[in-house]
């Protein structure tokens, strides 16, 4: 009989990290005239109960899965939604200083929602441009894509051959996509609540293995 040729089944090379971006579950409505409370300027506005059910399922979802770390940012939604894995682990999950979400200037703490479903003129010309610094006083598309790369290969570079876990923001999650496919700078932008997104870093090459699985909150 000869020899039999399988198609293979993907598997992180050698000297990689693999490592799973988890978008954080919805968080509180903003509403016009109130604003979120801040860490750092950076709006922090804690999980809607439907975030919470989002969040459940990404540990269910993830709680059979060789992480061997778990990583939050300094904003209370990601660590909420990480809280359930956590357990299921028993690990203490650990905050990143790069990968919080962009800061909007004058437009956090919730007014930039207000105005992105007012489709407000400046909102209109970020998403032309695809660059958050055109917001009053907003972090710029170039200094973000910097600091979500940077905060990336630091957790890469502490965790060769081995999965961790990112709790992380829809931007974040856009930005490193966009760096490792070398696309658009927003081609990635709108990844949903509780989405996985998976990214496998071997030296300085970033590679998209997964982008906004939802298949664990089927029903939510």
């Amino acid at each position: 009989m000869s020899r039999e040729y399988r198609q293979p089944v993907y598997a992180p090379p050698k000297g990689s990290a693999d490592l799973l971006l988890i978008r954080h579950g919805e968080s509180a409505p903003a509403r016009e005239g109130v604003h979120f409370d801040t860490v750092d300027g950076h709006g922090d506005p804690h999980l809607h109960p439907q975030g919470h059910k989002q969040a459940e399922r990404v540990g269910e979802r993830l709680k059979g899965n060789p992480i061997r770390q778990i990583y939050v940012t300094k904003l209370t939604r990601t660590q909420q939604t990480a809280a359930p894995l956590a357990q299921h682990l028993g690990l203490t999950p650990q905050k990143n200083p790069d990968l919080h979400e962009v800061h909007l200037g004058d437009w956090d703490g919730g007014l930039y929602r207000v105005k992105a479903a007012a489709n407000d003129p400046v909102y209109r010309r970020a998403m032309e441009a695809q660059d958050w610094g055109l917001i009053p006083n907003a972090e710029s598309r170039d200094a973000f894509f910097e600091r979500v790369t940077r905060g990336l290969m630091a957790i890469a570079a502490d965790h060769v051959d081995e999965q961790v876990a990112v709790f992380v923001h829809g931007g974040v999650i856009a930005a490193a996509l966009a760096v490792a496919a070398r696309s658009e700078p927003f081609a990635f932008l709108g990844a949903a609540n509780g989405s996985i997104s998976r990214l496998v870093i071997q030296g300085d090459r970033m590679t998209i293995r997964g982008f906004n699985d939802i298949s664990h909150l089927d029903g939510l």
